[in-house]
């Protein structure tokens, strides 16, 4: 048995057809018909029942499809591993959820550049989604994003909880106070959650997180990106909780307050190859440990200062 037969024997039980599996391979139907028996023999037992319309796996040849698509699926990951291994000029490609450049990572990129400047370091905005995707396919070598999707050939370490602040217009009712508020202030107001698409994603976040307070917003409206719903808020359109890293962006017409819940928080997750060891990699973690030990790096946003205490009149 070789790969060939894996790749023939999933083309016939996709297109359920030996006619259009010859086409998708490029090959005459006569060979393709003898490689597919060849592989029954060896494995001995029929995989496919010849004489249903369209084409049926049998219960064997089902378990067999799933197998060899993910030996197709290691196979082409590891190829494309040792391609990037085996360049000259050193290179990892970081992918990054939009909302992970408010916090740490700008910095964390410096750094690397300023230890490593041999290594060339790209950037490509990925959701989490698409980053657990992109690592399997060789695309990046390491993701930075905020929804837990486990994966087994994908290591997934939660970096920090980042913790979550409620924007609101400037003008809004819920402005005139600095101090943190209760999520449940959102009740009476339509909120705006991103992006839309593609699910799960960080909208889901929170949403789950209303779920489990039992907090019912007025209304729910999605949008594509947080750009987009900080400027719905700004118009008075609803108000949108974000990540407390967003508030760089100081918008004047657009107001941030902290929220009391412990569970308004969201996670910044790193995710990589389940065995990537390369030392560019290993020198990135260090520098991320370096970094949040520290607690302090350029444009971070401060903590809120606590509301004064009521005077008591002594």
């Amino acid at each position: 048995m070789d790969l060939r037969h894996l790749k023939y024997f999933v083309a016939v039980a996709e297109e359920r057809s030996f006619t259009r599996a010859a086409e998708r391979l490029h090959i005459s139907q006569p060979p393709l018909s003898r490689q597919i028996q060849q592989l029954e023999e060896e494995v001995g037992q029929p995989l496919i029942d010849r004489e249903a319309r369209p084409l049926h796996l049998t219960e064997a040849g089902r378990f067999f499809y799933a197998r060899a698509v993910r030996l197709l699926e290691q196979f082409h990951e590891t190829i494309a591993m040792t391609r990037r291994i085996a360049q000259t000029d050193k290179r990892l490609v970081l992918g990054f959820a939009a909302s992970t450049m408010y916090g740490a990572l700008p910095h964390i990129v410096r750094m690397f550049r300023a230890t490593q400047p041999h290594t060339e370091l790209v950037l490509l905005e990925r959701t989490s989604v698409q980053q657990i995707e992109d690592l399997n396919a060789g695309r990046i070598d390491v993701g930075f994003g905020r929804i837990r999707l486990d994966n087994p050939n994908v290591k997934r370490e939660v970096l920090r909880q980042e913790p979550l602040v409620l924007a609101m217009p400037c003008e809004h009712p819920l402005a005139s106070d600095s101090s943190p508020l209760s999520l449940t202030a959102i009740k009476p107001y339509p909120l705006l959650i991103y992006p839309r698409q593609p699910r799960p994603s960080y909208a889901d976040q929170v949403l789950s997180i209303c779920h489990d307070l039992g907090i019912e917003p007025g209304a729910v409206h999605e949008v594509n990106e947080m750009q987009t719903a900080l400027g719905l808020v700004a118009s008075g359109m609803g108000l949108c909780v974000v990540p407390a890293g967003v508030q760089k962006l100081r918008r004047e017409d657009v107001v941030y307050r902290p929220l009391t819940e412990a569970s308004a928080v969201s996670p910044i997750i790193m995710s990589t190859r389940l065995h990537d060891r390369s030392p560019d990699l290993l020198l990135l973690r260090t520098l991320i440990d370096e970094v949040y030990l520290e607690g302090v790096y350029p444009g971070k946003v401060a903590a809120p200062l606590p509301a004064p205490a009521p005077s008591t009149g002594a």
